[in-house]
């Protein structure tokens, strides 16, 4: 396949059916560098601050199930805010609401941080970060297509995502060695002083915008309630954007085996390496393989073989898991792993296609309505195959997900395949622009 640069004309880069972008193109962009660092810089201290929550919690309690409850308070929030708040993104400028969000989120962790807070208190801090941080992300979210348009918005989703695996791997690698050198609550006013960064970088680097357009019939003041009942009507009632949200949720069963990764690793090491160590290799496989495959699929595959490969790519990311149930050995495991995130990579093309179905003014709230849904499959996958893993064991468990998923995969890819002509349509005017 033959990938040509994009020809420059009147001081814009413009591009035939079919032309990639490339990421020097992308990274050009001001708005994007904007939105790009701030993105890092804030994922990066969320990262130290998980850290530090845990060991503060676990210092001050010495107990293994209120450390786990501050930990999960880092989901649930988003689970049930992403419906609720995400159409806020909808009704305000989506620039003004982010800067917004960072100073508050900002204020509470700096308040975390300060020595003695009560354990109530600090519970209820975590559970309100993390809540508003929901609205932040769908703003987010939605503005980002208004930055980069067409094949554009293609590499830098994929960026993106790279850079958010990079950093949870670069976070959870030195967040232990900074709080053994730092403290805890000195690790919690850096994450905080990471949302004040944030928010500057916003302010000086995105240009303001208008509030978007009301939907037609929509006005005066509306209900968080009813926001959030047109997006599901908006989501749901398409068989196009319904198949797009079931093939990112498809992601509960081949994130699963992540979350039994550490009694897997009892089973593969032979005494050569330590859980520990094979646990990390397993979780690192993955994210490996995803980003490989986003590099992959944003540069190398055009904008039509994108739509078409979300089905098959999707079953890949399930099929090669049911081998685990021939019990091969840790090499094996990790390419069945690494190919498996590979497959993952549809991803980018399934929420670029989300993009394009959804209109500019109701983004907020559809992106909201479907990392809802991401989070739940994920933590509702996890939860099960824990129970199951008690059981049966890891690798039937690891090997009826792949199965499982792979079934759902084949009947989401023939609805796939009769809805996405529309969409196809699309790509060729989205590219040029």
């Amino acid at each position: 396949m033959t990938v040509t640069r994009p020809v420059r004309l009147g001081g814009r880069h413009r591009r035939l059916p079919g032309q990639t972008a490339s990421y020097g193109e992308v990274i050009a962009n001001r708005e994007f560098r904007a939105l790009w660092l701030g993105q890092g810089l804030s994922m990066l201290g969320d990262q130290l601050a998980q850290v530090a929550l845990a060991v503060l919690v676990f210092n001050r309690t010495g107990s293994a199930l209120a450390t786990a409850a501050v930990y999960s308070m880092t989901y649930l929030p988003s689970i049930v805010g992403g419906p609720l708040l995400s159409g806020l993104a909808d009704r305000f400028a989506r620039r003004k609401l982010m800067i917004t969000c960072d100073l508050v989120r900002g204020l509470l962790v700096a308040l975390m941080a300060i020595p003695g807070m009560p354990f109530g208190v600090l519970c209820v801090m975590v559970f309100c970060v993390v809540l508003i941080s929901t609205p932040f992300s769908a703003a987010r979210a939605a503005l980002l297509p208004e930055i980069l348009r067409g094949e554009q918005y293609i590499v830098g989703s994929a960026l993106q995502n790279m850079t958010n695996q990079a950093m949870q791997v670069i976070g959870f690698a030195i967040g232990g060695a900074l709080i053994a050198g730092l403290g805890p609550y000195r690790a919690l006013a850096l994450d905080a002083a990471t949302f004040m960064a944030s928010a500057l970088i916003l302010v000086s680097g995105v240009r303001r915008r208008p509030a978007p357009e009301r939907p037609e019939g929509e006005e005066g003041r509306i209900s968080v309630f009813r926001m959030t009942a047109a997006g599901a009507r908006l989501v749901f009632g398409d068989r196009r954007l319904r198949t797009l949200v079931m093939f990112a949720w498809l992601c509960g069963f081949y994130v699963l085996p992540e979350g039994i990764a550490a009694p897997y690793a009892a089973t593969l090491t032979d005494g050569s390496l330590s859980v520990p160590v094979v646990t990390g290799l397993l979780l690192a496989a993955m994210p490996t393989g995803t980003v490989i495959g986003a590099i992959v699929v944003s540069k190398f595959f055009t904008p039509a073989a994108r739509l078409r490969s979300v089905g098959w790519m999707a079953m890949l990311s399930c099929a090669p898991l049911i081998l685990c149930g021939l019990h091969p050995p840790l090499p094996v495991v990790l390419a069945l792993w690494v190919v498996s995130g590979l497959g993952g990579a549809y991803q980018l093309a399934a929420n670029a296609a989300f993009v394009q179905s959804v209109p500019a003014n109701r983004r907020g709230q559809a992106f909201g309505l479907a990392s809802a849904g991401l989070l739940a499959s994920q933590g509702i996958g996890i939860l099960l195959g824990g129970v199951l893993t008690q059981e049966l064991g890891p690798e039937p468990v690891i090997a009826l997900a792949g199965a499982a998923g792979l079934a759902v995969a084949g009947v989401l890819t023939l609805l796939w395949t009769e809805s996405h002509a529309d969409v196809t349509a699309k790509v060729p005017a989205e590219a040029t622009t």
